[in-house]
């Protein structure tokens, strides 16, 4: 659609916005207009905030679809309203009131997704600093949206009050932040730098909002809820991200349970994969059909170099060059260990501290527990020196399958099965995702309004029904669960949307790789951040590495900062230092001429470079084809001074 010809007819709706007198969905229970007057005050910390501001017009659950938004309160301008509490508050545009390099047009925005294994994510209904301190005080705006988890919500007597699982977390996510641009004319901060960021199912779900920019799967999902499709002009809103951070995302789903048996699942022979079970040979037929799907995934690394899996004397499929390559991520691993750690002391690596503040509080499960204190189980630093440390990964083991050379400190491993065995074990049943008897966090993924609890991977139904004849030799076979999948699996939505759709919708490979059917189809961000612990039962490590493979050569992607910290489980794993700090140093660098121009004089000039940086340019370019505020810092000037002034003739309090 071709932007308004005259820009004053902009600034006339813009200020309509303000007033409260033009929003979408006029009928629909709840406003899509931000109430400016509704601004609490923290004066000893500078702080203004408003919670419970309900992002689309017909909620399923107003209770989780609201959003809490904090500001440094320089980049304002706020007066007393006449109850003594609360403020109207409208943006300063002065380029003086920096905060770390930012200012009120230049600040970015970053959005947690704090749902370990897709739980739901409860907006804040008080206000804590301390939570959230180390962003404001760099001059970032944090916005905490809540979103619905892999569960459906039901009513005391047990009926259905709203849906769950997918697509439904991401969808809250994406209508959170179209509110957000569909009030840019009253909202501080960089509209086009929305960094999110989120650990396991929450790191999935960051991974989800970076890569499925605008996808138009999700729009009979986010018309449903009313959210932002239009501004109040009637042109399309964007709901693309600038970069996300993913710490262990548990995600690329379809191949999941397929990855997890071939790096884990073939060297374990006990539990569900103990000989006597049918399980057993249905894990070696699922390690066999993650190699067809890496052998036709075109997956390349960094030379351009097709990597691929082939029959190995020993094992399923442990050769080739995408089994060296990742062979080579584990040695690079380890190797990174000995350089960053101090050894011969007490100290512990923080690696993965801050997220729980960066989250608002700590979320039960991935994020603390045993696994979190237990952190750095191969071996502690008080080991003399790098030799002796991995001495004794080879004497724990009791084998010697790790090599150092202390002259040039270079690590080889002698595969990826000792790797398995004594480092990364498997945790989970076979499958590890899809769990037999629907008893994982993914199988409520996949719920519908009926059920909310159901199969989803088609290659291991295909296995079931396709292999029952040998599996049936086994004294433990259920003939009866091959038609359990397939029915599970014909389930649709009450959007009629089959698993396959949804799969998609929940898949970053669908829109990045381009061996899917969705690359192409998405704004992706173009910039991303990957951490994983290496240690982790979690997920397999491909999971990981085939992402930011991907993610390396997926044209729309400017960066990718891809690491395995060795010696970390399933937490919000770092090399050095903690999360929090990791995070806002790299929003940093990713926005360089904001946090390094000082001059007050040069702050539309630096506003200016930052939407033109080579790194910004996909992003920018895609939200200003949605005629967002934002993208426009010289616009946003202008609507913010008129929407002032009209507040301010008008003695208007917007709805």
């Amino acid at each position: 659609m071709a932007p308004p010809s005259a820009p004053a007819a902009r600034l006339v709706l813009a200020c309509a916005l303000a007033a409260g007198l033009v929003e979408r969905g006029a009928a629909a229970s709840h406003s899509l207009a931000f109430n400016s007057s509704a601004w609490t005050l923290d004066a000893e910390n500078s702080v203004l905030y408003q919670l419970g501001c309900v992002y689309c017009t017909s909620p399923e659950t107003a209770d989780l679809e609201n959003l809490a938004i904090f500001v440094p309160a320089q980049y304002m301008t706020a007066t007393l309203n006449s109850d003594g509490v609360t403020y109207t508050a409208s943006i300063d545009s002065s380029a003086a009131r920096r905060i770390g390099g930012f200012t009120s047009l230049t600040a970015p925005i970053v959005i947690p997704v704090n749902t370990p294994g897709y739980a739901a994510f409860q907006p804040p209904t008080s206000y804590t600093y301390s939570s959230i301190s180390s962003y404001l005080k760099a001059g970032i705006i944090y916005v905490q949206a809540g979103m619905r988890g892999r569960t459906n919500g039901y009513d005391s007597n047990g009926d259905l009050s709203y849906s769950g699982g997918a697509p439904w977390g991401v969808a809250d996510l994406k209508a959170a932040v179209r509110y957000l641009r569909y009030n840019a004319a009253l909202l501080p901060g960089n509209l086009s730098s929305i960094i999110s960021a989120g650990m396991s199912g929450g790191g999935a779900q960051s991974c989800l909002a970076g890569t499925t920019g605008d996808s138009s799967l999700y729009t009979p999902y986010l018309e449903s809820i009313g959210a932002a499709m239009e501004d109040a002009s009637g042109h399309s809103l964007s709901d693309a991200f600038f970069a996300s951070m993913c710490w262990c995302p548990i995600t690329s789903l379809d191949t999941a349970d397929l990855a997890y048996e071939w790096n884990m699942g073939q060297f374990t022979f006990s539990g569900t994969r103990a000989s006597s079970s049918y399980r057993s040979a249905l894990s070696q037929d699922m390690a066999k059909a993650f190699a067809t799907f890496i052998n036709s995934a075109n997956l390349k690394d960094a030379d351009g170099q097709v990597l691929s899996l082939t029959t190995s004397s020993s094992g399923i499929y442990l050769a080739g060059s995408y089994y060296q390559h990742l062979v080579k991520v584990v040695e690079g691993s380890l190797s990174n260990y000995l350089v960053d750690t101090e050894f011969n002391s007490s100290e512990t690596s923080s690696g993965n501290g801050g997220m729980m503040d960066m989250m608002g509080g700590g979320p039960d499960g991935a994020n603390n527990g045993e696994e979190r204190r237990l952190r750095r189980r191969l071996g502690t630093n008080t080991h003399e020196t790098p030799a002796l440390y991995v001495q004794s990964l080879n004497t724990e083991a009791g084998e010697d399958w790790v090599t150092y050379d202390e002259a040039t400190g270079a690590v080889s491993i002698t595969g990826l099965e000792a790797f398995a065995k004594h480092v990364k074990v498997a945790t989970k049943n076979c499958p590890a995702f899809d769990d037999m008897d629907r008893g994982q966090a993914e199988n409520y993924v996949f719920g519908n309004d009926e059920q909310d609890v159901r199969h989803f991977d088609t290659t291991v139904s295909g296995l079931l029904s396709s292999n029952s004849d040998s599996y049936s030799s086994f004294s433990d076979w259920n003939s009866g669960k091959a038609q359990e999948f397939a029915t599970d699996i014909a389930a649709l939505d009450k959007f009629s949307k089959g698993r396959d759709y949804r799969m998609n919708m929940y898949n970053p490979m669908y829109y990045i790789l381009p061996s899917y059917g969705g690359y192409g189809r998405s704004q992706v961000a173009p910039h991303f951040r990957i951490r994983t612990g290496i240690t982790q039962g979690d997920t397999a490590l491909t999971v990981e590495v085939n992402l930011a493979l991907a993610l390396e050569h997926n044209p729309m992607v400017k960066s990718v900062d891809f690491e395995t910290v060795w010696g970390e489980g399933h937490v919000t794993a770092e090399r050095t230092g903690d999360a929090t700090s990791n995070l806002i140093e790299w929003i940093k660098e990713l926005l360089p001429s904001s946090s390094t121009t000082t001059n007050a004089d040069d702050a539309s000039t630096a506003t200016n470079t930052s939407s033109s940086d080579g790194n910004m340019t996909v992003i920018s370019a895609a939200i200003g084809r949605q005629h967002l505020f934002a993208a426009s810092p010289i616009m946003r000037l202008l609507l913010v001074f008129v929407t002032t002034m009209m507040m301010m003739m008008a003695a208007v309090v917007p709805l």
